[in-house]
C-alpha cells in the first residue's frame, strides 16, 4: 500500500527545492501547491515519473487546467495587467500532492 509520506518524498527528491527572499528553502508538504512550488518546466517530467513509478495514468491529468498559460492583451496590460493576472491565477483549482497520494493509493488519477 503506498503512503502519503511515501508520495511526498518522491516529490521532494525529485523536484528543485525553491528558497524564499531570505535564502531560506521552501518546504514541501502535502498540500502545497505544486504550480507555484515548481518551475514550469520541470513539473511535467516529475509527473511522469510519478506515474512510471507508482504505475498510474499520468495521461488523463489535464495540465492546462492546473497550470494554465496566461495571456493578457497588451493593452490590458498597460492599464492593469498585472491585476488581471492575478485575478486568474488565484481562481487556479489546487494542484497538490495530496491528490498525487490520493490518486496513487487508488491506483488511478481521481480528478478532473
Amino acid at each position: 500500500m503506498v503512503t502519503d509520506e511515501e508520495v511526498l518524498k518522491f516529490f521532494r527528491d525529485d523536484l528543485s527545492i525553491p528558497v524564499n527572499w531570505k535564502g531560506k528553502a521552501v518546504p514541501l508538504e502535502l498540500d502545497t501547491h505544486l504550480q507555484d512550488y515548481a518551475a514550469p518546466d520541470e513539473l511535467p517530467y516529475t509527473i511522469e515519473d510519478f506515474g512510471k513509478k507508482f504505475k498510474i495514468d499520468v495521461s488523463v491529468i489535464d495540465m492546462n487546467y492546473y497550470c494554465p498559460i496566461v495571456k493578457i492583451p497588451f493593452i490590458k496590460q498597460l492599464i492593469n495587467g498585472k491585476k488581471l493576472k492575478e485575478e486568474k491565477l488565484k481562481n487556479r483549482p489546487e494542484f497538490t500532492v495530496r491528490m498525487f497520494a490520493e490518486s496513487a493509493k487508488a491506483g488511478r488519477w481521481l480528478y478532473d
